[in-house]
């Protein structure tokens, strides 16, 4: 039995999307025999967990017929499957959370959801301090050790007169590898699954558009990108302020839980010869 041809379409859009992926591998010291080795265990991974039939797990000659993956091989890396971390780490869950509830909390943000500049102490500020802040998400927590690290990462600054400010434009932080590559895994992967949805299954799609243009001169492309920073981060905020509102009331509702991600981008490179203006 010979295996379906995958569409031409498809190869080509895969080899497109990974480009930038070994581009990133490359700049890292990722191999191509490291890689390849990981990415069999991630195919074995993704068959045995979501192509089962009649809703029995996939016996390792069906994992094995489906991917390509040797049956031995199969075997191995079904008995020493590591359980994918879906979740942001714990530390940087608990920042997005902290930032959640400073850009949608009263009296910790405006109404239009602008993060409010805190008395970085208690004793300065009472209910309306950073120290406040961090005991409203969690009192495990000192907020000094808070502070301290979101200072390194560029997430927050301390004015002058000692007042603790959210760095609007660092919801991802600007500093510290293993925090952006947190947010890298959790961002490409969710904007890679409502586009993997939206190509493979019936019914309502996932939001997922973009706009494209190929002859911006760099004036243009910047003033594109400070509208994108200005208003795209302004709608986040919003979706932010609305979420924070939606996901307290529903604490009450008994109907499993969800988690959603809502996300905006911007990317400029040369266009190539033939799509430039003359």
């Amino acid at each position: 039995m010979r295996a379906p041809t995958p569409p031409s379409s498809l190869l080509h859009a895969l080899r497109h999307v990974m480009r930038p992926i070994v581009r990133l591998m490359l700049h890292h010291g990722v191999t191509y025999t490291y890689f390849a080795d990981m990415l069999k265990g991630v195919f074995v991974e993704v068959a045995a967990h979501e192509f089962g039939l009649d809703g029995k797990p996939p016996t390792d000659s069906r994992v094995s017929l489906i991917t390509g993956v040797h049956r031995k091989d199969v075997r191995r890396l079904r008995e020493t499957a590591e359980d994918a971390a879906e979740a942001l780490p714990e530390a940087v869950s608990f920042g997005a959370q902290l930032v959640s509830t400073w850009t949608g909390t009263p009296p910790f943000c405006t109404p239009t959801g602008r993060p409010v500049p805190l008395p970085r102490l208690a004793s300065a500020g009472a209910e309306m301090s950073f120290d406040a802040l961090v005991a409203h998400v969690s009192k495990d927590i000192r907020a000094r050790v808070v502070l301290d690290e979101w200072l390194r990462l560029g997430i927050a600054r301390i004015d002058e007169d000692d007042r603790v400010h959210l760095q609007t434009d660092a919801f991802v932080p600007q500093k510290g590898f293993d925090e952006k590559v947190a947010y890298f895994g959790h961002n490409v992967h969710d904007h890679a699954c409502a586009a993997v949805h939206n190509l493979t299954t019936e019914g309502w799609p996932f939001f997922e558009r973009s706009v494209h243009y190929d002859a911006l001169s760099p004036a243009g492309v910047e003033a594109l990108r400070e509208a994108v920073g200005r208003d795209g981060m302004h709608t986040l905020v919003a979706f932010n302020t609305l979420a924070n509102r939606l996901e307290k009331r529903d604490r009450k509702d008994e109907a499993p839980k969800q988690r959603i991600t809502v996300g905006l981008y911007f990317y400029s490179e040369p266009s190539p010869p033939d799509r430039r203006d003359p």
